[in-house]
């Protein structure tokens, strides 16, 4: 250990501490571990609680420590050490006591030993050692302590998963009392330890109304992952969940885990039909869901599936074309599982058109003559049980009806094979090109559907000869003589009897109903496959239903928080960060921003990605969709932030329509924090963000007059940079052109000091204060690449009015030498 770190730990020389950073990282680092187990044995002995002169000696030691230890990458050397004080503090109280909120001295330990460890969450010899004591920390009741915790741990759970899964039991427990942010981490910690979540699976599931936004989806991302690898768990929890449909931004993600739900246990979604149905008509994007939920119910009995397909079918014909297919596919799989529902005809109906309104219709005349002969043969059946006459059996019915579908296709496969025989071209012919592709495509469709129409006629009047029912004949239009011209053909020389020849009055309207919304349909569906795949956008029919809403977003929200010029997601120690550009649209004379860009490192990107989004809507005429340029590019960015387990831009984009006002406030304060309103000012004349000069051209001129200051006056500035020692000296400052100026003394005749060039300064920043504190703070710190000032002004006034004109000093510096370099160059 150096020789000063011994007389400092040894003798607690309070009055030498300081001088520990004055010496090189290199110098100490040898010892470091031999100074962590020394301070170990001071925190420990009974009187440091109440001895404040060692307990300021152990926070500058170890604020010198973990200084060293970040410096020279040496955390997995001295873990062992660091680990071993930071779990001595778990021995100690850590909740500050009566009124007091203030932290205990072993809290403010942990706290500062917490960061230097946990920030090393990729390396698992270090993770190994403090993941099982950081989980002891969550238990102690330190709110504080606990939450930054909970924050580190969430990264090591996305790099480490496999280290947090033994203390899965403990996290759970953690966030079912309160812990909320802990949450983050169980969908990372559930495939290693699905058992120990399912326990507590419904206590987790009844806290949602508990939870801000932001807690609610890492709970309805488990959810999901229950529900994908094992749905039967959730069954119970059925009731919770329906419960919770009704809030807007857990809608759909929870729709899908209950179809989930529905494929493993779809008697526990039974009673719930009704209130789906209700979900179902609020918005067009969740109509596929409580179709597949309808669905999976059907399959139970031949009860619940003619209840789901009335429900389906009335879905098909009233929709948008988005949905047919799913719902297309729902329909067939229960009509597979019980053909009687649609009296063993469902194939040819399904291929009788492209037209989704004229299946629709057909199927619910099916449906509806399945329930009517299922009356009528009941009441025509004899009281004794006896059966029908043998004229008007099934059998014979059913074999005529077969014989005319034999006779039918063969009529089809011999006009088939004529027009192939007179084809000049080969019968293997290639298509050459997209429209002749499709032309032919048509051409076979509009065959099958006259063939399929022929059999959906002969199984109608097949079904009236069952029934046993007479009806007088109707005058037959021109669409049914050549419906009847067919199906004679079809026949041949086959008889036929005077009962076949009959058909319905009903029968008759259907068939020739039937035709002309075929016809219809066709017309407009050959060329509406462009605008169905649009239809089909899960964002542009968000964007569409919520374009107002979006608009009056948009119109409030640009006069608080500014849309970034560009934005670039990187790799950070804490995840994924937005690096964003804002610039002044006017770029006048004395623009700020007219040649560079002011910064912002975010760690919220996709919030900034929801509103570039929702900003680029409002600005568009059209409703934006997926294939569009710009948001392809957002898109892009997203993808960039994702990790295991996230939703995709669309579900990301389409889970609520604006964000919530306190997301807004939460970038408006860190746009405050970087100091972004000391540049830039909202003008309602241009409609737009501006910088401070293009917004105030009266000061530019003056400012930029030669030797004219921007500011002046007294300020105080600390001698030694630790919070704990309080030494200020009081100068005079002048800030003009491009420097800080300051005199040696309080008066602005005494000679210049060293000024501060602007052009290297990095950045401004506020001195945070502690939380007790009210007000806003009067010292604040600038950054140049050698060296650090603290400052402080009279007041809290008076601060904001350096800080601000400080900023706008800096960026007029910067743009200055942006502009020489382009003139260079």
């Amino acid at each position: 250990m150096h020789q000063l770190f011994s007389r400092v730990l040894g003798q607690r020389d309070l009055s030498r501490a300081g001088d520990l950073f004055s010496l090189e990282d290199t110098e100490i680092e040898d010892g470091l571990s031999e100074a962590l187990d020394q301070i170990k044995d001071i925190s420990c002995s009974p009187d440091y609680l109440t001895n404040d002169n060692d307990q300021a000696v152990v926070e500058i030691c170890i604020t010198r420590i973990t200084t060293a230890i970040r410096e020279t990458g040496s955390i997995e050397r001295h873990s062992t050490a660091l680990v071993g004080l930071w779990e001595s503090c778990l021995e100690h109280n850590l909740t500050p006591q009566g009124e007091s909120t203030e932290d205990t001295p072993h809290a403010k330990i942990a706290s500062d030993i917490t960061s230097c460890i946990l920030q090393n969450y990729s390396c698992p010899s270090v993770m190994a050692l403090a993941v099982p004591v950081a989980v002891r920390f969550l238990q102690r009741g330190n709110r504080e302590l606990s939450r930054n915790m909970s924050s580190y741990l969430s990264l090591a759970a996305i790099a480490k998963a496999d280290l947090l899964a033994e203390h899965t039991e403990a996290i759970t427990v953690s966030v079912l009392g309160g812990n909320h942010m802990m949450l983050r981490v169980l969908p990372s910690v559930y495939p290693k330890q699905p058992h120990t979540i399912h326990h507590h699976l419904g206590s987790l599931t009844a806290m949602m109304p508990q939870l801000e936004t932001p807690e609610q989806q890492h709970l309805i991302r488990l959810i999901q992952m229950v529900a994908e690898q094992h749905p039967l768990m959730l069954s119970t929890n059925v009731p919770t969940l329906v419960s919770y449909l009704s809030e807007p931004t857990l809608t759909e993600a929870l729709l899908g885990a209950l179809v989930d739900v529905s494929q493993a246990s779809p008697s526990s979604l039974v009673s719930f039909l009704p209130a789906l149905r209700m979900v179902g008509q609020q918005s067009a994007a969740f109509l596929s869901h409580v179709a597949k939920i309808h669905g999976a119910i059907g399959i139970l009995s031949e009860m619940h599936a003619h209840s789901s397909l009335v429900y389906l079918v009335s879905l098909l014909g009233s929709t948008e074309h988005s949905f047919h297919h799913t719902l297309l596919q729902e329909i067939r799989a229960l009509t597979d599982r019980y053909p009687s529902l649609l009296g063993g005809c469902g194939k040819d109906i399904y291929r009788m058109s492209n037209s989704f309104t004229a299946i629709a219709r057909v199927l619910e005349r099916r449906l509806e003559d399945k329930t009517t002969l299922h009356c009528r043969v009941e009441e025509a059946r004899p009281a004794s049980g006896g059966s029908l006459p043998a004229g008007r059996g099934r059998g014979t019915s059913e074999q005529r009806l077969q014989v005319k579908i034999q006779n039918f296709d063969e009529k089809t496969q011999n006009v088939g094979t004529t027009e192939e025989e007179g084809e000049e071209s080969p019968p293997q012919q290639r298509r050459h090109s997209l429209s002749q592709g499709a032309k032919e495509e048509r051409q076979e469709m509009r065959f099958n559907r006259s063939k399929s129409l022929a059999l959906h006629i002969a199984r109608s009047r097949s079904i009236s000869s069952d029934t046993g029912e007479d009806s007088e004949a109707v005058e037959p239009s021109t669409e049914n003589c050549v419906s009847n011209a067919q199906s004679n053909q079809a026949s041949g020389n086959h008889e036929v009897s005077p009962s076949e020849k009959k058909l319905t009055s009903d029968n008759s309207v259907s068939v020739t109903a039937e035709r002309k919304e075929v016809e219809k349909a066709e017309i407009k569906d050959e060329n509406g496959e462009e605008a169905e795949q649009v239809q089909a956008d899960r964002l542009f029919i968000h964007l569409r239903d919520n374009m107002e809403t979006i608009r009056e977003f948009c119109k409030d929200m640009a006069k608080r928080i500014p849309v970034p010029e560009q934005c670039v997601i990187e790799d950070s120690n804490r995840g994924c960060v937005a690096k964003l550009s804002f610039s002044c649209p006017l770029k006048g004379y004395y623009c700020l921003y007219a040649k560079s860009s002011f910064l912002l490192t975010s760690q919220q990107p996709h919030l900034w990605i929801h509103i570039m989004l929702l900003h680029l809507q409002s600005k568009s005429s059209a409703t934006l969709c997926s294939r569009d340029k710009s948001v392809e590019r957002l898109a892009s960015l997203w993808e960039k932030t994702q990790l295991k387990g996230s939703h995709s831009f669309s579900m990301a984009m389409t889970q609520q329509s604006t964000p919530q006002r306190k997301d807004l406030d939460n970038l408006h304060i860190q746009l405050e924090e970087v100091r972004f309103f000391d540049l830039f000012g909202f003008s309602e004349e241009e409609g737009g963000w501006l910088c401070f000069m293009c917004n105030n051209p009266e000061k530019a001129t003056v400012v930029n007059q030669e030797g004219q200051p921007l500011i002046e006056g007294k300020l105080k500035e600390k001698q030694v940079r630790w919070k704990f020692i309080k030494r200020w000296k009081t100068r005079y400052y002048t800030l003009a052109g491009n420097q800080l100026l300051f005199r040696r003394g309080k008066s602005k005749d005494e000679l210049d000091d060293i000024p501060i060039e602007l052009s290297r300064v990095q950045s401004v920043k506020v001195v945070a204060k502690k939380r007790r504190d009210r007000g806003l703070p009067r010292a604040f710190e600038i950054f140049t690449d050698n060296k650090t000032y603290v400052l402080k002004a009279e007041d809290e006034k008076h601060a904001e009015e350096w800080l601000q004109c400080i900023n706008v000093a800096v960026a007029q510096a910067r743009e200055r030498e942006n502009r020489e370099a382009t003139t260079y160059l």
